[in-house]
This record gives structure tokens, sequence and C-alpha cells, in this order.
């Protein structure tokens, strides 16, 4: 049986197959994986609904003053702030406690929506980036997609930038920045099965590594 004490956030550029390598690290550990059921979870919580969540996933803001967001989170939901609060933030708050919530429960995999940064102070948390370089992505999503290769160019560009100016926004870190990750794994040189593996060592090292 092979099992783990972490919670694996995963952030990857798009087309990195990063969400395949998510799912394939938690079946080797029989955990669960949550992507977009990180969206659910939080409309369920937070009495948002569903759609507002997929709408605003993972998509840059409109900017509004970062201190007031943080400032809001520290009050918790009562705060008067927090009623006119752009929906976007609402959004960003209602998955940073879903986050939270469901790390609580224990060990899994989860998928992009700066898990990083909500589950920084966990000691259990391992983080890790997954790129991959861009011809490799293209090919992965032409086939995936059955794009062409300027399709699959353009929403592999817009895509990543979209994530970046969202991530870089709500933490004041930065996106794909070595120093912000356990773990940096290029899915290009590894291939998919290959990066599941790297990384699975990787997170058996830092369980032991807790132990000691």
């Amino acid at each position: 049986m092979n099992s783990t004490s972490s919670i694996i956030t995963i952030g990857r550029e798009y087309g990195s197959a990063g969400r395949q390598i998510g799912q394939d690290v938690a079946k080797y550990f029989g955990i669960k994986c949550y992507d977009k059921e990180l969206l659910e979870h939080a409309a369920n919580d937070s009495g948002i609904c569903k759609e507002l969540f997929e709408n605003h996933d993972e998509k840059p803001t409109n900017s509004f003053l970062y201190s007031l967001v943080m400032d809001t989170y520290s009050f918790g939901y009562s705060s008067a702030g927090f009623t006119d609060m752009p929906i976007n933030h609402k959004v960003f708050l209602a998955q940073f406690d879903a986050i939270k919530k469901l790390a609580a429960e224990g060990p899994c995999v989860m998928v992009g929506r700066c898990a990083d940064y909500a589950l920084a102070d966990n000691k259990d948390c391992f983080s890790v980036f997954i790129q991959a370089n861009l011809d490799w992505r293209i090919n992965h999503i032409s086939s995936k997609y059955n794009k062409s290769v300027k399709e699959s160019r353009d929403i592999i560009l817009k895509t990543d930038k979209s994530r970046a100016s969202y991530y870089n926004y709500y933490t004041n870190k930065k996106w794909g920045a070595a120093s912000g990750y356990s773990l940096c794994v290029d899915s290009s040189k590894f291939g998919i099965d290959g990066a599941v593996q790297v990384i699975v060592e990787a997170i058996k090292v830092f369980d032991a590594a807790k132990r000691h």
C-alpha cells in the first residue's frame, strides 16, 4: 500500500499535462485529487452559485486593493467589507476556505487555484509546479483537443497569461518561480509517466524527512 501524509498542490502551465499528472499521483497514493471539484466544494460551502466560480476560475481580477481582501479575510465573512467586496474576491476567499477545509480532512492532491498559497503554513504541504516547453505543449493540446498548431499556441499563451495574472495578484508571489515551490518538474523532459514518478519519489523523501 503506497501511502502519504502529505497534501500535494500542483501549479501548472497550460498543456503541461499538470492535471493528468496530479490525478496519477493521487491514484498512486490512493488519495483524492481536487481540480474543478474545488469549485464545487467552495460553491456549496459559501452559498455562492457554482457558475460564478466557473466564470472567475483562475482568471485575472479587475484590479482592486489587495490589502482589502486580506483584511477582510482575517476578520471573517461577517465584516461589513465582505458584503461590498467585488464578486471575484468573494469567489477567491470561498475557494481559499474550501482548500483549507479539504486539506484538514487529510492527504490529497489539489490542482491550481493558488492552493500552495492557501496552505503555505501547513507543514504537510508539498507544492509542485509543472512546466513543459512550448512545442511539447502545443503538440499535447493539438492532439488532445484536435486543434491546429496556431489555435493551440494561442490558447496556451492566453491561459498561461491569465493564470499568472490571477496567481501573482492574489498571492503576491510569482507564478512558476522556482523559489515558491517545493519541486519544479519539466514534463517535456520526463514525459507524463516520468513526471509522476519524479513527484512520487520526492514525496516519499519529504514524508520520510517529516518523520525524523
